[in-house]
Protein backbone atom coordinates (compact mmCIF):
# COMPACT_ATOMS: atom_id res chain seq x y z
CA UNK A 1 0.00 0.00 0.00
CA UNK A 2 3.08 2.81 0.52
CA UNK A 3 4.56 1.49 -2.57
CA UNK A 4 0.99 2.51 -4.25
CA UNK A 5 0.23 5.72 -2.55
CA UNK A 6 3.85 6.82 -3.53
CA UNK A 7 3.16 5.80 -6.48
CA UNK A 8 -0.04 8.11 -6.72
CA UNK A 9 1.78 11.24 -5.12
CA UNK A 10 4.42 10.62 -8.09
CA UNK A 11 1.23 11.03 -11.01
CA UNK A 12 -0.31 13.64 -9.11
CA UNK A 13 2.83 15.84 -9.47
CA UNK A 14 3.25 14.75 -12.92
CA UNK A 15 -0.39 14.99 -13.81
CA UNK A 16 -0.05 19.03 -12.63
CA UNK A 17 2.47 19.33 -14.74
CA UNK A 18 -0.01 18.03 -17.71
CA UNK A 19 -2.43 19.92 -16.65
CA UNK A 20 -1.57 23.03 -17.03
CA UNK A 21 -0.02 22.04 -20.32
CA UNK A 22 -3.49 20.35 -21.73
CA UNK A 23 -5.09 23.45 -20.22
CA UNK A 24 -3.25 25.63 -22.49
CA UNK A 25 -3.85 23.70 -25.45
CA UNK A 26 -8.00 24.01 -24.60
CA UNK A 27 -7.79 27.75 -24.13
CA UNK A 28 -6.58 28.48 -27.36
CA UNK A 29 -8.85 25.37 -29.32
CA UNK A 30 -12.22 26.58 -27.29
CA UNK A 31 -11.46 30.25 -28.31
CA UNK A 32 -10.20 29.62 -32.20
CA UNK A 33 -10.74 26.51 -33.05
CA UNK A 34 -6.78 25.87 -33.94
CA UNK A 35 -4.49 23.31 -31.61
CA UNK A 36 -1.66 24.87 -31.07
CA UNK A 37 1.24 21.94 -31.99
CA UNK A 38 3.93 25.42 -30.67
CA UNK A 39 2.96 24.51 -26.83
CA UNK A 40 5.80 22.16 -26.22
CA UNK A 41 8.10 25.05 -27.41
CA UNK A 42 6.73 27.86 -25.85
CA UNK A 43 7.12 25.57 -22.95
CA UNK A 44 10.65 25.12 -23.37
CA UNK A 45 11.46 28.77 -23.53
CA UNK A 46 9.72 29.69 -20.55
CA UNK A 47 11.88 26.81 -18.73
CA UNK A 48 14.82 28.43 -20.31
CA UNK A 49 13.77 31.96 -19.66
CA UNK A 50 13.33 31.30 -16.02
CA UNK A 51 16.94 29.49 -15.96
CA UNK A 52 18.43 32.66 -17.46
CA UNK A 53 16.39 34.91 -14.79
CA UNK A 54 17.08 32.41 -11.68
CA UNK A 55 20.94 31.56 -12.74
CA UNK A 56 22.34 34.03 -14.76
CA UNK A 57 20.51 37.57 -13.08
CA UNK A 58 20.56 35.95 -10.14
CA UNK A 59 16.50 36.39 -9.18
CA UNK A 60 14.92 35.10 -6.94
CA UNK A 61 12.70 31.82 -7.86
CA UNK A 62 9.69 32.96 -7.50
CA UNK A 63 10.37 36.12 -9.22
CA UNK A 64 12.08 34.27 -12.03
CA UNK A 65 8.94 32.46 -12.56
CA UNK A 66 6.63 35.35 -12.66
CA UNK A 67 9.10 37.14 -15.15
CA UNK A 68 9.73 33.43 -17.29
CA UNK A 69 5.72 33.11 -17.41
CA UNK A 70 5.16 37.19 -18.34
CA UNK A 71 7.42 37.25 -21.08
CA UNK A 72 6.21 33.92 -22.35
CA UNK A 73 2.60 35.64 -22.36
CA UNK A 74 4.04 38.64 -24.30
CA UNK A 75 5.67 36.21 -26.75
CA UNK A 76 2.18 34.00 -27.48
CA UNK A 77 0.35 37.22 -28.09
CA UNK A 78 2.69 39.37 -30.26
CA UNK A 79 2.54 36.19 -31.76
CA UNK A 80 -0.97 36.05 -32.68
CA UNK A 81 -1.12 39.86 -32.91
CA UNK A 82 1.94 39.96 -35.72
CA UNK A 83 1.24 36.48 -37.70
CA UNK A 84 -1.97 34.86 -36.78
CA UNK A 85 -4.03 38.23 -37.01
CA UNK A 86 -3.38 37.89 -40.67
CA UNK A 87 -4.93 34.48 -40.48
CA UNK A 88 -8.33 35.24 -39.35
CA UNK A 89 -10.96 33.62 -41.91
CA UNK A 90 -8.31 31.39 -43.41
CA UNK A 91 -8.74 27.50 -42.94
CA UNK A 92 -7.94 25.76 -39.67
CA UNK A 93 -5.44 23.52 -41.55
CA UNK A 94 -3.14 26.55 -42.35
CA UNK A 95 -3.11 27.95 -38.99
CA UNK A 96 -2.37 25.04 -37.38
CA UNK A 97 0.56 24.97 -39.83
CA UNK A 98 1.64 28.11 -38.70
CA UNK A 99 1.78 26.74 -35.07
CA UNK A 100 3.86 23.85 -36.38
CA UNK A 101 6.24 26.31 -38.37
CA UNK A 102 6.73 28.47 -34.57
CA UNK A 103 7.71 24.89 -33.16
CA UNK A 104 10.32 24.48 -35.86
CA UNK A 105 11.44 28.01 -35.09
CA UNK A 106 11.46 27.97 -31.26
CA UNK A 107 13.38 24.34 -31.01
CA UNK A 108 16.62 25.48 -33.14
CA UNK A 109 16.60 29.52 -31.54
CA UNK A 110 16.32 27.79 -28.15
CA UNK A 111 19.50 25.41 -28.31
CA UNK A 112 21.39 28.14 -30.75
CA UNK A 113 21.12 30.70 -27.64
CA UNK A 114 21.39 28.01 -24.47
CA UNK A 115 23.23 25.12 -26.40
CA UNK A 116 22.58 21.28 -25.72
CA UNK A 117 23.74 20.85 -22.28
CA UNK A 118 21.97 20.02 -19.18
CA UNK A 119 21.17 23.24 -17.22
CA UNK A 120 20.51 23.15 -13.26
CA UNK A 121 17.60 25.70 -12.32
CA UNK A 122 18.30 27.37 -9.26
CA UNK A 123 15.50 26.96 -6.81
CA UNK A 124 14.57 27.13 -3.00
CA UNK A 125 13.89 23.40 -2.77
CA UNK A 126 16.57 21.59 -4.39
CA UNK A 127 16.13 17.52 -3.62
CA UNK A 128 14.41 18.44 -0.25
CA UNK A 129 12.05 15.67 1.26
CA UNK A 130 9.48 15.26 3.82
CA UNK A 131 8.79 12.39 5.21
CA UNK A 132 4.85 11.99 6.56
CA UNK A 133 3.10 8.44 7.17
CA UNK A 134 5.77 6.08 6.25
CA UNK A 135 5.63 7.79 2.59
CA UNK A 136 8.75 10.43 0.68
CA UNK A 137 7.32 13.65 -0.55
CA UNK A 138 9.46 15.80 -2.81
CA UNK A 139 8.88 19.50 -1.67
CA UNK A 140 9.29 20.26 -5.69
CA UNK A 141 6.47 17.66 -5.88
CA UNK A 142 4.11 19.65 -2.88
CA UNK A 143 5.19 22.92 -4.81
CA UNK A 144 4.08 21.72 -7.97
CA UNK A 145 0.85 20.30 -6.92
CA UNK A 146 -0.16 23.47 -5.18
CA UNK A 147 0.59 25.96 -7.61
CA UNK A 148 -1.04 23.98 -10.07
CA UNK A 149 -3.97 23.69 -7.65
CA UNK A 150 -3.95 27.58 -7.23
CA UNK A 151 -3.33 28.81 -10.67
CA UNK A 152 -6.53 26.43 -12.24
CA UNK A 153 -8.76 28.08 -9.42
CA UNK A 154 -7.34 31.88 -10.41
CA UNK A 155 -7.93 30.28 -14.11
CA UNK A 156 -11.59 29.90 -13.50
CA UNK A 157 -12.42 32.44 -11.40
CA UNK A 158 -11.18 34.62 -14.10
CA UNK A 159 -13.38 32.99 -16.67
CA UNK A 160 -15.66 32.75 -14.31
CA UNK A 161 -16.22 36.71 -12.63
CA UNK A 162 -14.28 39.24 -15.44
CA UNK A 163 -15.21 40.83 -17.93
CA UNK A 164 -12.39 39.39 -20.08
CA UNK A 165 -12.95 36.01 -18.93
CA UNK A 166 -17.00 36.38 -19.74
CA UNK A 167 -15.66 37.61 -23.08
CA UNK A 168 -13.56 34.94 -23.98
CA UNK A 169 -16.37 32.74 -22.85
CA UNK A 170 -19.02 34.56 -25.46
CA UNK A 171 -16.21 34.26 -28.01
CA UNK A 172 -15.66 30.75 -27.74
CA UNK A 173 -19.40 29.83 -27.52
CA UNK A 174 -20.95 32.15 -29.95
CA UNK A 175 -18.27 33.99 -31.98
CA UNK A 176 -21.00 36.28 -34.28
CA UNK A 177 -22.89 36.99 -31.12
CA UNK A 178 -20.12 38.78 -29.34
CA UNK A 179 -18.99 41.11 -32.56
CA UNK A 180 -23.00 42.11 -32.50
CA UNK A 181 -22.35 42.79 -28.43
CA UNK A 182 -19.04 44.95 -29.53
CA UNK A 183 -16.88 42.39 -28.26
CA UNK A 184 -13.18 42.39 -29.69
CA UNK A 185 -12.44 39.20 -31.43
CA UNK A 186 -9.09 40.10 -31.52
CA UNK A 187 -8.38 40.87 -27.68
CA UNK A 188 -9.63 37.73 -27.11
CA UNK A 189 -8.00 35.51 -29.21
CA UNK A 190 -4.50 37.47 -28.18
CA UNK A 191 -5.58 36.78 -24.31
CA UNK A 192 -6.11 33.39 -24.90
CA UNK A 193 -2.50 33.21 -26.63
CA UNK A 194 -1.22 35.27 -23.88
CA UNK A 195 -2.74 33.07 -20.71
CA UNK A 196 -1.37 29.41 -23.13
CA UNK A 197 1.71 30.87 -23.45
CA UNK A 198 2.56 31.47 -19.95
CA UNK A 199 1.22 27.98 -18.30
CA UNK A 200 3.10 26.11 -20.61
CA UNK A 201 6.12 28.20 -19.19
CA UNK A 202 4.71 27.38 -15.59
CA UNK A 203 4.98 23.92 -16.19
CA UNK A 204 8.22 24.23 -18.07
CA UNK A 205 10.02 25.83 -14.99
CA UNK A 206 8.56 23.64 -12.58
CA UNK A 207 9.77 20.94 -14.49
CA UNK A 208 13.19 22.29 -15.46
CA UNK A 209 13.72 22.67 -11.21
CA UNK A 210 13.57 18.84 -10.82
CA UNK A 211 16.45 16.38 -10.37
CA UNK A 212 16.27 15.70 -14.11
CA UNK A 213 17.25 19.64 -14.54
CA UNK A 214 16.47 21.60 -18.09
CA UNK A 215 17.55 20.30 -21.63
CA UNK A 216 15.94 21.07 -24.99
CA UNK A 217 14.27 17.74 -25.15
CA UNK A 218 11.86 19.08 -21.94
CA UNK A 219 9.09 20.51 -24.91
CA UNK A 220 8.90 16.82 -25.60
CA UNK A 221 6.48 17.25 -22.12
CA UNK A 222 3.80 18.80 -24.74
CA UNK A 223 3.37 15.21 -26.19
CA UNK A 224 2.26 13.59 -23.05
CA UNK A 225 -0.20 16.38 -22.36
CA UNK A 226 -1.63 16.50 -25.55
CA UNK A 227 -3.50 12.68 -24.84
CA UNK A 228 -4.19 14.88 -21.86
CA UNK A 229 -6.96 17.81 -23.65
CA UNK A 230 -8.26 14.54 -25.97
CA UNK A 231 -9.05 12.62 -23.14
CA UNK A 232 -10.55 15.38 -20.64
CA UNK A 233 -12.27 16.96 -23.96
CA UNK A 234 -10.84 19.78 -26.67
CA UNK A 235 -13.36 22.27 -25.28
CA UNK A 236 -13.07 21.57 -21.95
CA UNK A 237 -10.54 23.75 -19.55
CA UNK A 238 -12.17 21.04 -16.61
CA UNK A 239 -11.68 18.10 -18.89
CA UNK A 240 -8.44 19.19 -19.31
CA UNK A 241 -7.23 19.17 -15.84
CA UNK A 242 -9.15 15.67 -15.39
CA UNK A 243 -7.10 14.44 -18.08
CA UNK A 244 -3.72 15.55 -17.23
CA UNK A 245 -3.93 14.05 -13.64
CA UNK A 246 -5.44 10.60 -14.92
CA UNK A 247 -2.50 10.56 -17.27
CA UNK A 248 -0.13 11.44 -14.56
CA UNK A 249 -1.53 8.78 -12.76
CA UNK A 250 -1.56 6.32 -15.28
CA UNK A 251 1.80 6.84 -15.94
CA UNK A 252 3.51 6.77 -13.20
CA UNK A 253 1.55 3.75 -11.67
CA UNK A 254 3.10 1.78 -14.93
CA UNK A 255 6.32 3.17 -14.41
CA UNK A 256 5.86 1.87 -10.95
CA UNK A 257 4.30 -1.75 -10.95
CA UNK A 258 6.45 -2.22 -14.48
CA UNK A 259 8.78 -4.50 -13.22
CA UNK A 260 6.07 -6.94 -12.01
CA UNK A 261 3.06 -6.76 -13.94
CA UNK A 262 4.66 -5.17 -17.70
CA UNK A 263 8.59 -6.79 -18.05
CA UNK A 264 7.17 -8.39 -20.72
CA UNK A 265 6.19 -5.04 -22.74
CA UNK A 266 9.45 -3.88 -22.42
CA UNK A 267 11.08 -0.62 -20.64
CA UNK A 268 9.33 2.36 -21.62
CA UNK A 269 5.67 1.21 -21.69
CA UNK A 270 4.83 3.67 -19.53
CA UNK A 271 5.48 6.21 -22.44
CA UNK A 272 3.12 4.71 -24.27
CA UNK A 273 0.42 4.64 -21.87
CA UNK A 274 -1.23 8.46 -22.30
CA UNK A 275 -1.66 7.24 -26.19
CA UNK A 276 -2.82 3.79 -25.02
CA UNK A 277 -5.67 5.66 -22.38
CA UNK A 278 -6.62 8.06 -25.36
CA UNK A 279 -7.45 5.46 -28.08
CA UNK A 280 -9.74 3.63 -25.64
CA UNK A 281 -11.18 6.75 -24.25
CA UNK A 282 -11.71 8.05 -27.75
CA UNK A 283 -13.21 4.67 -28.81
CA UNK A 284 -15.73 4.91 -26.11
CA UNK A 285 -16.79 8.52 -25.52
CA UNK A 286 -15.15 10.26 -28.54
CA UNK A 287 -15.77 13.92 -27.63
CA UNK A 288 -13.71 13.23 -24.43
CA UNK A 289 -14.52 13.06 -20.29
CA UNK A 290 -16.01 15.96 -20.12
CA UNK A 291 -16.01 17.36 -23.66
CA UNK A 292 -19.20 18.85 -25.37
CA UNK A 293 -21.09 16.39 -27.76
CA UNK A 294 -21.24 17.78 -31.13
CA UNK A 295 -24.99 16.80 -32.40
CA UNK A 296 -25.68 17.78 -36.24
CA UNK A 297 -29.40 17.86 -37.53
CA UNK A 298 -29.93 16.09 -41.02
Amino acid sequence: MTAFLQNCFAGLALGSTYALVALGFVVIFKSTGVINFAQGGLLALGAYLGYTFSNNLAVAFGVAVLLCCASAALVGATFERIVLRRMVGQPPFAVIMITIGLLFILEPMITAIWGFDQKQVTNPWNIRTVEAGGLVFGVRDLWTIGLTAAVVAAFFAFFRYSSLGLAMRVTAFDPEAALAQGISARRVYATSWAIAAALAALAGILMAAGPGGLTPSIGFIALAAFPAMILGGMDSPAGAVLGGLVIGLAEALTRGYQDELFSWAGSNVSVIVPYLLMIVILLIRPYGLLGTKEVRRV
